[in-house]
């Protein structure tokens, strides 16, 4: 097995990583669940391009987007947390 099919591995962690991350109450955790959600988008892309899995690579892309935007919604001022 070469290197690019062994990355579907560490992405999946930092997907699971991330997941955990966003469920935080912390905004500060939240934030850093939407960069490992950006990290493992690109692990997927990286390894759907090289197995030819186009639909992964589109799906990655579109769920970077949507991480890019909760990133910025979790930058705005939540009258909860103060």
């Amino acid at each position: 097995m070469d290197w690019l099919d062994a990355l579907q591995w560490p992405a999946m962690v930092v997907t699971v990583i991330a997941a955990w991350l966003i469920g935080s109450q912390r905004k500060i955790r939240r934030m850093i669940g939407f960069w490992c959600f950006l990290l493992s988008n690109a692990l997927w892309i990286v390894w759907g391009w090289h197995a030819r899995a186009w639909a992964m690579v589109i799906l990655q892309m579109i769920l970077a987007g949507m991480n890019i935007r909760g990133a910025n919604k979790n930058e705005t001022d939540n009258p909860a947390e103060k």
